[in-house]
């Protein structure tokens, strides 16, 4: 019984195919990457799990259990947590603000959410900043912060889009452990990064899609040294 799957996942935009035919698994307790060149639709996937963008046709499974069709708050409420490539935290609450709110959504009282969010914190090396304001945080914090707020959802699933852009080569090594840390902690992941060094240092299977469809798929090494991975990447020549 697969964790996580999708079947023949297909979104179109009027006459465009962003998504065609999208069918993969992922095992429970592993890091899945999902890859690809930019415009290759690997955010559209992640939006197309959580519910921000409806399926045109196809089908998302969490636990055997369709996805489709249901609101963004009733999934995150069944366990599918995730980041934003953007990251937009609510600039004028402090950090601790910030992830309560997301605790809320396993939670009922103030008080609650506020255990919730401390413990995450703590997690996440944030909790010596729980009253400084999301404004005031450099990107590598407001980044550790977006993973923060997704935890506190209380994910089995945790969807992480591009966590590492723009961070310096030690805040990307501590992301990386931070990212171990989650799924020792029970956490499954997909990631999409297009920092290479990442994805294969972290993945146990990776999946590779040009223009919305699969391209390859394996270990980080095999998927590395496909050649239909290597001429999307970097052309013919």
């Amino acid at each position: 019984m697969s964790f996580f799957e999708t079947r023949h996942l297909t979104k179109c935009f009027g006459g465009l195919t962003a998504v065609g035919d999208l069918s993969f698994e992922v095992r429970e307790g592993e890091i899945f990457g999902l890859i690809g060149p930019n415009g290759s639709g690997k955010t559209t996937v992640f939006n197309l799990i959580n519910g921000y963008y409806p399926i045109t046709s196809g089908d998302i499974l969490f636990g055997q259990k369709p996805l489709g069709g249901l609101p963004t708050w009733k999934i995150c409420k069944a366990g599918v947590g995730r980041t934003f490539q953007v990251v937009k935290p609510l600039r004028r609450m402090t950090v601790l603000e910030n992830v309560m709110t997301s605790a809320f959504n396993q939670t009922g009282t103030q008080a609650q959410a506020r255990r919730k969010a401390m413990e995450v914190l703590e997690f996440c090396e944030l909790h010596h900043k729980v009253d400084v304001t999301a404004k005031s945080l450099t990107l590598g914090d407001r980044k550790r912060l977006e993973i923060a707020r997704a935890l506190a959802t209380g994910p089995k699933l945790l969807l992480l889009d591009e966590t590492m852009a723009g961070l310096t080569p030690q805040e990307q090594a501590e992301g990386v452990q931070l990212i171990r840390k989650i799924r020792e902690s029970g956490v499954t992941i997909i990631i999409v990064e297009h920092i290479m060094q990442v994805i294969m240092s972290l993945c146990d299977q990776i999946l590779c899609i040009s223009y919305g469809q699969a391209l390859a798929r394996g270990t980080p090494f095999e998927v590395a040294n496909n050649p239909a991975v290597i001429e999307a990447y970097l052309g013919k020549e």
